[in-house]
């Protein structure tokens, strides 16, 4: 059986992944990027769509705004901009308590110079006539907006086989090892050896990290998405509310896009879809934020698999048991944002052995030294 030398294998076909196989290519690098279905398939490509800074983990922010700066230059980095926009990101409260929330959440967005606007009820009103009634004050972030989330990742694995990046999408790993001095992955009949191994496999990420001797508690994730039919466009601002549990934009051809709530899946299969009672509850708690959107027609609705970490935050970084392995998984549904940038400080890692964001938070040690 024939086997593929390569300097970098990739698993998982993300964000992340395709960023870093991009990345990586660029500054000629050979590397081999392994996708289980499509690129762009599971969490990457069937999320919200929010490109939004406002409201994450304080240690997610350096990430945030490094990725940021990336959104900005789609177009430059792969030929297209997702139809990325710079609506700003409005994150209501709805009681004197979530109110209370985003008062608390403006020390730590100053402390990473992202800006933000607290926005009383009476402005909120005037300024966003369409909102009901129970929304008492809102947090503007003008910097954040949306994009769409079928665009970006094809976009990125175009750009990184041009720059010479070779992936392999319906490539399922099936084999993992590292002999002390390379990685040899299988999948199927085929195989790969490499110096360096990235896992940036999304939920799967998991069986990666166990397969050496680092297994962590990720269990799947899956988004309750819906999308309505076009009515007139009125909602600028990529809306948010404290607690998450709906979130929603309008799209200037004008269908409304809704999140909130978890869909059903299996990922041994893998198959996810919508759940009927998520889907009326995330109707109806967003038509108590915007009533007008009251008998709008839904008209397609969805799912994907993430992987979510107990403590809402990423695994990123050096494995603690096997030199040149990487993890990047677990991005508890909001890592579509974060995913150009964190390809890129993985091939920092590979390349420079270090990366200016801190990533002592998201160590994989934080779960693995308590199993230990």
């Amino acid at each position: 059986m024939s086997v593929t030398d390569t300097e970098v294998l990739i698993i998982g076909a993300g964000g992340a992944g395709t960023s870093a196989a991009l990345h990586l290519a660029q500054r000629g690098v050979p590397c081999v990027l392994l996708e289980r279905g499509l690129v762009g398939g599971q969490a990457s490509g069937v999320n919200y769509g929010g490109v939004r800074q406002q409201g994450r983990h304080p240690a997610e922010l350096p990430i945030a705004r490094r990725s940021m700066a990336l959104w900005h230059r789609l177009v430059e980095i792969a030929g297209t901009d997702a139809e990325f926009t710079v609506s700003g990101h409005l994150k209501l409260a709805r009681t004197p308590e979530e109110e209370a929330e985003l008062v608390a959440y403006l020390d730590v967005a100053r402390a990473y110079d992202l800006p933000l606007r607290l926005v009383g009820r009476n402005a909120l009103h005037v300024d966003y006539p369409w909102l009901g009634p129970k929304v008492i004050a809102g947090s503007l972030a003008p910097e954040d907006g949306a994009a769409n989330p079928r665009l970006l990742v094809p976009a990125l694995a175009r750009a990184a086989r041009a720059a010479g990046a070779v992936i392999e999408e319906h490539a399922k790993v099936t084999e993992l090892a590292f002999d002390g001095t390379l990685f040899q992955v299988a999948a199927g009949e085929r195989r790969w050896r490499a110096a360096w191994l990235l896992n940036t496999a999304g939920f799967w990420g998991g069986t990666v990290a166990a397969a050496f001797d680092e297994a962590v508690p990720v269990q799947p994730l899956s988004p309750n998405m819906m999308v309505t039919e076009p009515i007139r466009y009125f909602i600028e601002p990529n809306l948010g509310v404290v607690g998450g549990n709906v979130y929603l934009r309008q799209i200037p051809r004008g269908n409304v896009i809704i999140g909130g709530g978890h869909g059903v899946s299996d990922p041994a299969v893998p198959w996810s879809r919508p759940a009927a009672e998520e889907t009326r509850a995330a109707m109806a708690l967003a038509t108590a934020l915007v009533p007008s959107l009251a008998g709008a027609c839904v008209i397609r609705s969805w799912s994907g698999i993430d992987g979510e970490m107990p403590d809402h935050i990423p695994v990123i970084g050096p494995s603690r048991t096997t030199p040149r392995l990487i993890h990047a998984f677990g991005f508890s549904g909001h890592g579509f944002q974060l995913g150009p940038g964190v390809g890129a400080i993985l091939s920092e890692l590979v390349l420079d052995g270090a990366t200016d964001v801190p990533l002592a938070p998201f160590d994989i040690g934080r779960w693995t030294a308590r199993a230990a």
